[in-house]
């Protein structure tokens, strides 16, 4: 009977273990959170070789494929984190691959107009970055950020694979093997969904049909459409699918958090980068192996992401993230005449350690500050008192836990801190305008004329330096000696924010002086009315490129942690496509900005703006220091909201 009983406390899963007083042994000792419990000295005391057979668990209530507490020792950590980041090295080559040269597909195989064809490429961009809020919603809320991945990546795949199916025959099976490969791979849980999608897709394949001229125009945006609805599921699940790996209630696997995110970016680059060499294979093979590329990698991708199922630690959907901030709202409305005490432990709460809305979910300490005007949520009134005195469970629609207000609290204090990416992506927006001067530039170096968009190279191979191989070893012992050691010597997510907004705003600041130095010489030359390059090197643009991908290797990992580490629980995927929104939003400010500044400088000048078509005529140098202040009262902003922000407490 003893023997039962030890071997039941032994396997005993992680709610035993890590409620810390709450299970009590039959001699009477209380078992310690996450570790071999400390049983006193008994008639049924465990030996040496009993203990080693002891199997700890997480205690952030993940779980694993079977859906019970998941194994510290057989799941999670590094072992299942090298496919999440393999998969996105595949999903991002294969979203870089198409979306690079996908204006040159549109005019010249789906024979659109100039105009339609970028207008089609910048709504798809746009979309891409805002699919995720839905992506986001389902993955907290009903799904799960693992099936949510591997849908959307299904998704993906299918229209990558069906773009090229017109254009030349091998292509065809060749999409036809990718799409049996997925349906085979998803059928039991997918079928219906992929069947209609490879339905919808194969048509636009199909010359027989006689389909209009608008017909033919509406498909490829609709293709756009679903690929954009794919990543909508991936960008925001994958950073926080990686990081729900490591247990944050232990300090030796929180600290390799910072490490994930910094290889999480890494392989975002990576695949960028080598996205660049299927230009050459679409200009030169053709749209079939352009686009078959891409295919077979977002196949190789769902693969491996799907080897490693049994390895990974799942965080279980919370239910309607957005339903129980609507209820805080509402019950706080309801009592707008009830006084809240200034005692907070009088506010309703659920007992234990798990919040009552979010199964698994650690309950939020109650903070001060905001408006005291949701507390009223949490506040018993005198009905909600005989609803309890009848021992009836309270309509969240009435009465709120304080976990369900301090949710809420949270997303206000970090709306601030996520806004500030709104001008800190504007930078990168600009890309196209230092594209443009560098047309105007000398682009012969030794001989070989240098394309001006190729410098965009420096943005990328300055972050694939900086992160993932030196970030560890050289950046952070740099930082360690700055901030005298703190954070383990790194930066806080905060910090590493606002060191990415300075360096945005020294990169517009490089740009102006280039743009000055430039305007100088055209002045000296006299080639103000000549639409002409000025005899000034290109290479003079390559710092303000530098000074973008520092700024990305410390504010976007920055902007990414903190979305993981801040947001409320069973909202972590929510707050990750806020923070992806930032992107499109910042990409829309500089369109409206740039018309509205031609539109006034035109009336200021008589004859042309800022930015003409012959830049020797315009002022790109007034643009550029005008958003690098821009830049530089954003970073105030930031460190005004930082400095003030109170980091979320849970229960311990």
């Amino acid at each position: 009977m003893a023997d039962g009983w030890e071997e039941e406390l032994w396997r005993r899963p992680c709610k035993s273990q890590c409620v810390g007083g709450e299970e009590m042994a039959p001699t009477g000792a209380t078992l310690s959170a996450c570790s071999t419990p400390q049983v006193v000295a008994s008639s049924t005391a465990l030996t040496a070789s009993r203990l080693q057979e002891y199997e700890p668990y997480t205690c952030d209530g993940s779980v694993d494929i079977n859906g019970d507490p998941a194994s510290k020792k057989h799941t999670g950590k590094w072992r299942a984190c090298y496919s999440i980041l393999g998969g996105e090295f595949c999903v991002s080559l294969a979203y870089y691959g198409v979306g690079t040269n996908l204006v040159s597909y549109l005019t010249k195989a789906r024979k659109q107009s100039n105009v339609a064809a970028a207008s089609n490429v910048a709504s798809w961009q746009g979309t891409c970055y805002l699919t995720p809020l839905l992506g986001a919603f389902l993955a907290d809320s009903y799904w799960g950020r693992q099936r949510t991945i591997v849908i959307s990546l299904a998704i993906f795949t299918m229209v990558v694979s069906s773009a090229p199916l017109h254009s030349w025959p091998p292509p065809q099976a060749f999409t036809f093997f990718v799409k049996l490969i997925c349906i085979r791979m998803f059928s039991s849980t997918f079928f219906c969904l992929q069947g209609m999608l490879v339905l919808t897709l194969a048509a636009a394949s199909i010359h027989a049909l006689d389909i209009s001229p608008q017909g033919q125009d509406a498909l490829p945006s609709l293709g756009l459409f679903l690929a954009a609805l794919g990543l909508g599921g991936v960008w925001p699940c994958v950073p926080t699918f990686g990081a729900d790996q490591f247990d944050d209630t232990d300090g030796a696997e929180k600290a390799q958090k910072e490490r994930y995110y910094n290889w999480y970016y890494f392989a975002v680059n990576g695949g960028s980068l080598a996205s660049t060499l299927l230009v050459y294979v679409q200009d030169s093979w053709g749209w079939g192996w352009g686009f078959g590329i891409p295919a077979l990698f977002s196949v190789v991708g769902i693969a491996g992401f799907l080897a490693s199922t049994k390895l990974y630690r799942y965080q279980k959907p919370g239910g309607s993230a957005l339903t129980r901030v609507c209820q805080v709202v509402v019950a706080a409305v309801r009592k707008a005449h009830v006084d809240v005490p200034s005692d907070s432990s009088l506010l309703y709460e659920v007992p234990g350690k798990e919040a009552a809305a979010v199964v698994g979910s650690r309950k939020l300490v109650h903070t001060q500050g905001l408006s005291r005007f949701f507390d009223r949520a949490a506040t018993f009134s005198s009905v909600d008192e005989a609803s309890s005195a009848a021992a009836a469970m309270p309509s969240p629609w009435k009465l709120c836990t304080v976990t369900q207000v301090e949710e809420l609290k949270v997303l206000a204090r970090m709306l601030p801190v996520l806004l500030a990416g709104v001008v800190f992506n504007m930078a990168e927006a600009f890309f196209p305008l230092f594209v443009e001067q560098g047309e105007v530039m000398d682009k012969n170096i030794r001989g070989f004329s240098v394309p001006p968009a190729s410098l965009t190279t420096f943005n990328c191979l300055c972050i694939l330096i900086l992160l993932a191989p030196c970030y560890s070893r050289v950046v952070k012992p740099v930082l360690s000696m700055a901030t005298g050691g703190l954070k383990g010597g790194g930066l806080s997510e905060l910090q590493r924010v606002g060191v990415g907004l300075a360096f945005a705003t020294l990169s517009l600041a490089s740009a102006a002086l280039v743009e000055t130095t430039r305007l100088r010489i055209v002045d000296e030359r006299g080639l103000a009315h000549r639409d002409a390059a000025v005899p000034m090197s290109i290479l003079w643009q390559a710092p303000q490129y530098v000074f973008v991908g520092v700024a990305k290797v410390f504010a976007a990992v920055g902007f990414t942690e903190f979305a993981y580490e801040q947001s409320p629980h069973a909202m972590r995927s929510s707050c990750q496509a806020c923070s992806l929104v930032m992107v499109t939003l910042g990409n829309y400010l500089v369109s409206v900005m740039l018309k509205l500044m031609d539109s006034a400088t035109l009336v200021g000048r008589g004859r042309h703006g800022w930015i003409p078509d012959n830049l020797n005529e315009g002022r790109l140098d007034r643009l550029f220091w005008l958003m690098a202040g821009l830049q530089l009262l954003n970073l105030l902003a930031f460190a005004c909201c930082a400095t003030r922000y109170k980091r979320k407490q849970a229960t311990t």
